[in-house]
């Protein structure tokens, strides 16, 4: 199975056009409708619906292995890569919003920078796809990953990246000062389904995480927030655009009232670090080995 091919495939299938594929792959359309027709045939089975574009049946089940394999030839390209090439002192850290709220990385940043005076460093703040995303494919030498999880559970990782949970924080519901609710100790998530909702997937947890860790179906969005800047999501929540979570390490100190959650099994808010294969002494281990 040509990995070209199936990089095809995974473009057509994530934009829903062949001609959008051919534009960002730089092929002529024809060119990735015959790509498209080799896969088909060397696979014996159809998997592409033409008219909308979608996966068959046998196209959604390839897109499941497609897409960790061709993840997995980025991490090996980038890993030979570094091999071959002259170590610069240079570190690219991924990291999303909520793992960013805490001081550690700021304070292990300075630490590191007196060990190396001439380290060029980068902060990337990006979602939890493209850090996970960007450091297997070698993009981002390290990365802060944030989600929910049982306390002492790790965050799931697709190979060839490996975490090592850095911090976790009780999740609050983060609500104006004066709701009905802002006066309760604690409060059940699955009480919460028919409320209104803010939709913050690139800062808060997703709606879709939320029901997962609740047991139950609803969280239906009343608000939805694109943007990546926790303050500014505390700030509509505190307005009464809707409920969000958030851990109460990040709503200390703001106008608004954080009352702690309780789910069907026990969440908290898990930090981890993550990285794939570490060079000794590179910038990127020394960072983990302060973290």
């Amino acid at each position: 199975m040509d990995p070209h091919l199936l990089k095809t495939f995974v473009t057509v299938v994530r934009l829903g056009s062949f001609s959008a594929a051919a534009a960002e792959l730089g092929y002529t359309q024809a060119a990735v409708s015959q790509q498209i027709a080799a896969l088909e045939s060397d696979l014996k089975v159809v998997l592409l619906n033409r008219r909308p574009v979608t996966p068959t049946e046998a196209g959604t089940r390839l897109l499941e292995h497609a897409e960790p394999i061709l993840l997995r030839l980025d991490a090996a390209r980038a890993d030979l890569t570094r091999m071959t090439q002259v170590p610069a002192a240079t570190l690219t850290v991924g990291i999303t919003p909520l793992a960013a709220a805490p001081s550690m990385l700021a304070s292990t940043l300075t630490a590191l920078r007196q060990r190396m005076p001439r380290l060029e460093a980068t902060v990337r703040v990006a979602s939890r796809s493209s850090v996970a995303t960007g450091v297997a494919r070698g993009e981002l030498d390290i990365g802060l990953l944030d989600d929910l999880t049982a306390p002492g559970d790790p965050l799931p990782l697709q190979e060839p990246l490996t975490g090592v949970s850095i911090a976790e924080a009780e999740v609050a519901l983060a609500l104006p000062l004066d709701h009905p609710l802002a006066s309760r100790q604690r409060i059940r998530l699955a009480d919460l389904v028919d409320a209104r909702w803010i939709d913050a997937p690139e800062v808060a947890p997703p709606l879709s995480r939320v029901r997962r860790v609740a047991g139950t179906e609803g969280f239906r969005t009343a608000f939805r927030y694109e943007g990546t800047d926790p303050l500014s999501l505390i700030a509509l929540a505190a307005a009464g655009h809707g409920l969000t979570l958030l851990p109460t390490s990040v709503l200390a100190g703001h106008q608004i009232a954080a009352v702690p959650v309780v789910a069907e099994l026990p969440i908290v808010h898990t930090v981890e670090l993550i990285h794939g294969v570490l060079r000794d002494a590179s910038p990127a281990a020394e960072l983990a080995s302060l973290l």
